[in-house]
């Protein structure tokens, strides 16, 4: 199966500086965490959580791009996607 992402939800882990989301291959779930200096948008080097959120949402298509290159060469339970995946 594909890697889905019918859940639109995600978090701010503020503690480790990204933003949480899930995918879906099947049955199985797959977490990904994407580093809050990889997404656009973040000019502030402290932005609140609704910064990073809003951040996420606008980038949303290009994250889960990235994320589906990065399941694709490897099928494990859980992601950080950092500025080095969006090259």
């Amino acid at each position: 199966m594909a890697l889905t992402f019918p859940n639109t939800s995600r978090s701010y882990d503020e503690t480790a500086r990204r933003v949480r989301f899930l995918g879906h291959d099947g049955m199985f779930e797959v977490k990904f965490f994407v580093e809050i200096g990889a997404l656009p948008k973040i000019v502030s080097r402290a932005p609140s959580e609704a910064d990073c959120l809003a951040a996420f949402d606008s980038a949303r298509n290009a994250v889960h791009d990235v994320a589906r290159k990065a399941y694709g060469r490897d099928h494990r339970d859980s992601y950080v996607l950092t500025e080095a995946h969006f090259k």
